[in-house]
Formats: C-alpha cells, sequence, structure tokens
C-alpha cells in the first residue's frame, strides 16, 4: 500500500513543475510556498487599467482563490444566512458557473475581521476539498457533485477564528484542524475522506478567559520529498517538527517558536526549514531530515521578529516578507540577519497586510495589503519597487497566479488581471 501512495506522490510531484504555469491548485500554488514558474506577469493594474473581468461576490471573505484548468473556485460565507460555500467561475470571463456548500447557524467563535470560510481550497482537478471549520470538511467534483463530506470533526473554537487550509498530496488531504482547545493534524484518504492518521496537539485556550495566554497555530503543512523519504513539516507553538505523511508518526521537532504561529513554514533548496512565528515573534532554521529533537542543531534562532501573518517567500539565499505592518523584508538565510526593511506606501487607507506573497519565475515578489494596494519589488537583497497598484478595496487573501493572469479576491470582488 505504502509503495503505491509513494508512487502516486512521485508522479503528483514530478507533474507540479508542468501544471502551475496553467494551475493554482492551492492556496500556495502548486509547491505549497508561493512560488510559481511563470514570468512575465502584470506589473501595472488599477480599478480600470489591464482587467480582464471583474465579478461582485456576495460577501466579504478572507480566502485565497484557486484555478484549475478553465475554472476558479473561492470559498465565500453568505453571513447573515448561514451560508458556507464553494463558488465556481469561468476563468476566463468571470461566470460564475455553480455553487455548493452547507447552511452552518450554531455559534461559532471568530474575531470580526476574520470572516467564516476564511481557508482556501485545494484541488487535484478530479477532486476539489474545502475546510468549512465546525461545518466540517467536504469533497466536491470539479462540477460541484458532493463526493464526501466530514462533519464529525467537532468544533472550531478561538476568538481569532480559523484560517487553515487544506493541502492534497497524491492520494492524500492534510489538515491542521485548530487552533483552539481542539488542536489536530489529519491524514484524509482523497476518495473516500476516511482518516488515515491524526495526530493530537495538546492545543490551548480558546482566548476567551481573558488571561491573554494565547496560542495558537494557524499554519498549513509543508509536503516535501527529504532524501528517500517524505516529511510532512508544521509550525506549531514554540516548534516546528516533520510527520511521516505516510504512517502518521513524528519524525523530528525543533524548539524556538513564539505561541502564537500564522504563517508557514518553508524550504531551502539544501533542505533547510524556515518557521516564523506571529506576535511577539521569533525565527528558527533547522535542517529537515533529522529524528527525534534536533533543536541543538539550529543553524540560527531569532529571539524577536517582527509581527507576520502572511507566509514569505525564498529566493537565492534570501527570505522574503510582507509583515502584518506592511513592511518588506529581507533576510539573508545562512544568518537569519535583516538584509533590508522597506514600508510599502501606497493610497489606500492602510498599509496594514495579511497576505502573503507569491513569487515569479523572474524574482518578483507580488504583494497585497489591506488597504487594498498591491506592489510588485525585486526579490533582491537591494532594495527595488517596481509598481503599486491599487483596487480599492480591503483585501485579505493573497494573489493567485495562472496563464499569465493574477486572480486577487477583495471584499467586494473578484478580480482577473492581465489580458
Amino acid at each position: 500500500m505504502h509503495a503505491s501512495i509513494l508512487r502516486i506522490v512521485s508522479i503528483i510531484l514530478g507533474l507540479g513543475s508542468l501544471t502551475q504555469a496553467a494551475n493554482w491548485p492551492m492556496w500556495r500554488g502548486s509547491n505549497g510556498d508561493g512560488t510559481t514558474s511563470e514570468s512575465g506577469l502584470p506589473e501595472k493594474w488599477s480599478q480600470t487599467e489591464n482587467v480582464a473581468w471583474r465579478v461582485e461576490l456576495p460577501d466579504r471573505g478572507n480566502s485565497t482563490p484557486v484555478i484549475w484548468g478553465e475554472k476558479l473556485f473561492v470559498t465565500q460565507a453568505v453571513e447573515k444566512a448561514g451560508r458556507r460555500l464553494l463558488l465556481c467561475f469561468d476563468r476566463r470571463t468571470g461566470r460564475q458557473l455553480w455553487e455548493a456548500g452547507t447552511t452552518y447557524k450554531e455559534p461559532e467563535l471568530t474575531h470580526s475581521t476574520n470572516p467564516y470560510c476564511a481557508a482556501s481550497p485545494a484541488t487535484n482537478g478530479s477532486q476539489i476539498v474545502v475546510f468549512f471549520a465546525s461545518a466540517g470538511v467536504f469533497c466536491y467534483d470539479l462540477d460541484g457533485k458532493e463526493l464526501w463530506k466530514r462533519t464529525d470533526l467537532g468544533r472550531q473554537h478561538h476568538i481569532w477564528g480559523n484560517g487553515t487550509s487544506p493541502v492534497i498530496a497524491g492520494d492524500r488531504v492534510f489538515l491542521n484542524f485548530g487552533p483552539g482547545p481542539k488542536t489536530t493534524l489529519y491524514a484524509f484518504d482523497l476518495k473516500t475522506g476516511k482518516t488515515l492518521w491524526q495526530h493530537d496537539e495538546p492545543g490551548g485556550d480558546s482566548g476567551e478567559s481573558g488571561n491573554k495566554n494565547w496560542l495558537g497555530s494557524w499554519a498549513d503543512p509543508l509536503f516535501r520529498r527529504i532524501g528517500d523519504r517524505y516529511e510532512l513539516i508544521l509550525s506549531y507553538p514554540g516548534r516546528v517538527a516533520a510527520f511521516d505523511p505516510l504512517k502518521g508518526g513524528e519524525l523530528w521537532t525543533c524548539e524556538g517558536l513564539n505561541k502564537l504561529v500564522y504563517n508557514s513554514p518553508l524550504l531551502t533548496p539544501d533542505n533547510v526549514v524556515v518557521a516564523f512565528g506571529g506576535y511577539g515573534g521569533m525565527g528558527v532554521a533547522v535542517k529537515a531530515g533529522g529524528s527525534g529533537d534536533v533543536t541543538g542543531k539550529r543553524l540560527w534562532h531569532l529571539p524577536k521578529v517582527s509581527q507576520r501573518i502572511g507566509s514569505g517567500v525564498i529566493h537565492e539565499g534570501h527570505h522574503y516578507i510582507l509583515s502584518d505592518g506592511g513592511l518588506a523584508e529581507c533576510r539573508d538565510l545562512k544568518t537569519g540577519e535583516l538584509v533590508y526593511s522597506e514600508r510599502l506606501k501606497g493610497p489606500g487607507p492602510t498599509g496594514q497586510n495579511w497576505s502573503s506573497l507569491v513569487l515569479s519565475a523572474d524574482g518578483k515578489c507580488y504583494a497585497a495589503n489591506q488597504g487594498g494596494d498591491c506592489f510588485v519589488f525585486k526579490a533582491s537583497p537591494k532594495f527595488e519597487l517596481l509598481s503599486t497598484n491599487t483596487l480599492g478595496e480591503k483585501i485579505i487573501g493573497s494573489i493567485a497566479v495562472s496563464d499569465g493572469q493574477l486572480f486577487i479576491r477583495g471584499y467586494k470582488n473578484l478580480w482577473c488581471i492581465g489580458k
């Protein structure tokens, strides 16, 4: 059985470099790290310039669209009606093709800035999986037919809500269910939804007590092949760890993060894991492929970094991120030292940022902030801002890339940028 899974996963990973130019199948793309093999992407646009289409959405939302072939998918809550939906659009025209979902009206904690359906979908071109928090995990085909659902996982319970997205690798779906008292890493069978294994973390307080002993992970797991094995790498409060994606079980753990983790881990080409915490954040770099507690083998540890909610990208020995405060940061991956920190300013009402960076194949970083401003800057240790573009509405989700175009979900509209 495991040999069969390995072959399937190898095929999927091998196809990643071929499919990612046309498809953006998960929150952070085919590779799960915000990179695309596409180059020559649009650099300048506005609410009217270089816009292929724009469609109005029924309600606000924080998730990122995903694309496969001629279809675009985005999760959407209709808050007053208690609806949690997956919407499907024609990616060429923006015409809505179908919607699927469920109604869930039971009380569920979240923050006013984090509407329901914050998790982004994930697809492999045949199935599409969505996480509707307490309402469950649902799997559909690309025509909107429900294939399976898991409504038995329990409540999502935290004052800031949830935002973790499913990750598909081969014939499996991985999900970090949390944060809150129930914090579980699941491996589901993609075909049936059956739980293949799960790892239960201690979890933490929901945040309602008012003692400010907040902790939790909003990170997504990163699936990678390391040498002759596969690792599922995930950042938790206080540590980053790797699990066996086939059998379950922890492979290694490295201490060095703080109690709040909002962004997802990354892996360098030479298999170094780079992980950062959020509020009061710390940073750590450690070689993947280890066994047991590898804290003593850390390459570097940063006791304090700026607040970051969105995830960064790695390019030619440097880490780039747009912090919560709107600072574009570059760090040297050999030492962890900060190379630059530059504030990105636009005409929007705020520079605060929760979205994640996207890196093009020609070395350009794409970022969006909550003020509706979008920036393009070079992935270079010498800062160079290439353009500032505004869409005039709040943006929490990240930019998706497909076939030379950018797809941006705002609080009012879904945008397709580029001809």
